[in-house]
């Protein structure tokens, strides 16, 4: 990329100041002209945003959205229902104000602007050398202001943005008062928050759907969303008696109206078959009154997440549901996040299913990749970018895939607190082929099911890699893995078909090396530490000083150490053979990063503002 040049001293001869603001102005208003004949034919139209989501608790600022893979570019459509004196909006590594590529709307009072601008480390806002947000227009309508903008997915532009696949987190912040100029903006006083979203939707077109197609929804009875900032509600529903096998082919999700901004996201899990019933239950997933037995309906039928849009499976397979062997019970489970605490707000949202009783040719599967959830794989504190990794080998997929393969559809990353960063990567013959599914900007608190742009084919001998980037620098123990919510798991659940016996295919450390790794531990610790084998190994890991030494040997060994292969059946029996300390696998070959695409540069756009008439802004 061509970089901005900076301001350097010239040798011009003087011109008057009025000369000058004279050639200025008519240069910007030629500019707008040229703007907006230039974008006349491009401005899209209202039904073109299929996505949609509030950005604020509550709605008085929503985005809606498309994506062009061909132009590779985003098209944003704001509402701002209550404007004030205006507004950033923007994109950032983990949704800070510091650090961020914003597009900026703002009023001194009596005129309002529209700019491409940029908050360094202290949070101090600048104008962008390069103008990257494009307004295509702003229009009053009686439901509020709509603002218009396109942003190219990459712009090589140092201070912008890269709109990758995965999470990206919106932020958002009002003005409530004139300012004189961009710079005098105080991003710490502003009233603002932050919105996580799939931007980058795949473009996959609709199967045809079947006439003999029924609806069942699992929603929420009419209940009242507690008064606090998180509630994860749980409800248990049930199938009627006899009810046979029938495919899911679509969901989506039901929200009631005016609880869009409350309704963070749902799943539907069907219950383990091995009991002959389940309790009924509503009410919050944390309570002491919830059954234990509730514990056991874990198995995911659906998943929604804020902006997401319906789910389909592919037209030559349906996830089955009914019939022998598979329970009726199901347990929704939702979110509520009311940061603003609202009180009495009833709610009947969650998910109504699509499915058919002409069965599809596959039954899909789900299939657990990544990490054991056990304690031997831990991060130590004080951590910003610890990386751990679990195996699907090529000797489980030799075993227990058929000869013409699966085929991967779509997948849901999942990690507790700590996770920063999730990818899966398809490699065969010891050469990257492949990534499965990767977020970069990965949240634990946003969690969908994800439809993949391409099917990704996995043969017989095949490895799918699953690595893992943790941040612990709020810690000051190790954190091990585990199901508490303060432990960590490395997960993709990833959806196939066909359905095969395998249902789990990961890794962890073997043990009898990490055994090695406490006595060496111990014999350079000068306290004593007792790594003796009654001490649990959580225990062991807490008692480490955690110097640079001990760091760099515990990456170093989960770099080289023998792992324990967990092949697994349905019923969490392992497929015979010998799955215990198994080589790593090596890779000679790695995928390359992609170059960034750079756009062409439409001309040197000026460094400034563009001067927007909105009419008088609102003062309170």
């Amino acid at each position: 990329r061509m970089q901005s040049s900076r301001s350097k001293p010239c040798s011009c001869p003087s011109l008057k100041l009025r000369e000058v603001a004279s050639m200025y102005f008519t240069l910007v208003a030629v500019f707008l002209v040229i703007l907006v004949v230039a974008l006349q034919g491009s401005v899209p139209r209202q039904s073109d945003f299929p996505y949609k989501v509030p950005l604020d608790p509550q709605g008085l600022l929503e985005l809606s959205w498309n994506v062009s893979y061909p132009e590779q570019a985003v098209h944003f459509q704001l509402l701002i229902r209550e404007l004030h004196f205006g507004l950033l909006f923007g994109m950032s590594d983990r949704g800070e104000f510091e650090n961020a590529d914003l597009a900026v709307l703002w009023s001194d009072g009596h005129n309002s602007y529209f700019g491409d601008a940029w908050s360094d480390a202290k949070g101090q806002l600048h104008m962008d050398s390069q103008q990257d947000y494009q307004l295509l227009g702003a229009r009053r309508a009686p439901e509020g202001l709509y603002l218009l903008f396109r942003r190219a997915f990459s712009t090589c532009d140092p201070k912008d943005y890269l709109i990758e696949d995965g999470t990206v987190h919106l932020i958002y912040g009002i003005l409530e008062k004139p300012v004189r100029s961009l710079q005098a903006i105080n991003v710490s006083a502003l009233h603002g928050g932050l919105q996580r979203v799939q931007l980058l939707k795949p473009n996959i077109s609709i199967p045809e759907l079947p006439r003999d197609m029924q609806t069942m929804e699992i929603t929420a009875p009419d209940v009242v969303i507690p008064s606090q900032e998180t509630t994860y509600w749980c409800y248990m529903a049930e199938l009627p008696e006899g009810f046979p096998k029938h495919h899911i082919i679509m969901y989506e999700p039901v929200v009631t109206a005016g609880n869009e901004a409350l309704v963070h996201h749902m799943e539907v899990f069907q219950c383990a078959a091995d009991f002959d019933s389940f309790p009924r239950y509503n009410g919050p997933c944390d309570s002491k009154m919830k059954p234990e037995r509730l514990n056991y309906c874990r198995h995911v039928l659906a998943a929604w997440a804020m902006g997401a849009q319906a789910f389909y499976y592919p037209e030559e397979a349906g996830l089955a549901f009914g019939g022998p062997g598979s329970s009726r019970y199901l347990r929704l489970e939702i979110h509520y996040h009311n940061p603003l605490v609202f009180k009495g707000r009833r709610d009947s949202s969650g998910i109504r299913l699509y499915y058919t009783a002409t069965l599809r040719p596959y039954d899909a599967g789900i299939m657990e990749l990544g990490l054991v959830y056990t304690p031997v794989m831990a991060i130590p504190p004080g951590e910003d970018n610890f990386i751990l990794t679990g195996y699907c080998t090529d000797k489980c997929t030799q075993l227990a895939l058929p000869s013409a393969g699966i085929r991967i559809f779509a997948s849901q990353l999942h990690t507790h607190l700590a996770g920063r960063k999730v990818v899966t990567v398809l490699t065969r013959d010891g050469r990257e082929r492949q990534i499965v599914n990767a977020d970069s900007h990965y949240s634990p608190h946003f969690q969908e099911i994800r439809m993949l742009k391409e099917v990704v084919a996995v043969f017989p001998g095949d490895e799918l890699i699953t690595t893992c980037t943790y941040n612990t620098e709020d810690r000051s123990r190790a954190t091990v893995g585990g199901f508490g919510i303060l432990e960590e798991m490395c997960v993709n659940y990833v959806h196939y078909y066909p359905q095969t016996q395998l249902e789990l295919c990961k890794s962890a450390v073997d043990p009898g090396y990490l055994h090695r790794y406490f006595n060496l531990v111990n014999r350079f610790n000068d306290e004593e530490v007792c790594m003796c084998p009654q001490v649990s190994v959580p225990q062991q890991f807490y008692s480490i000083p955690w110097n640079t030494f001990n760091r760099d040997v515990l990456k170093s060994l989960y770099g080289f150490a023998p792992i324990s292969v967990h092949c697994n059946k349905s019923s969490a029996v392992r497929f015979p053979g010998e799955w215990e300390k198994q080589p790593l696998p090596s890779i000679t070959e790695r995928l390359r990063e992609p170059s960034p695409h750079c756009p062409p540069s439409p001309g040197a756009q000026p460094a400034a503002p563009i001067p927007l008439h909105l009419g008088q802004l609102r003062r309170d």
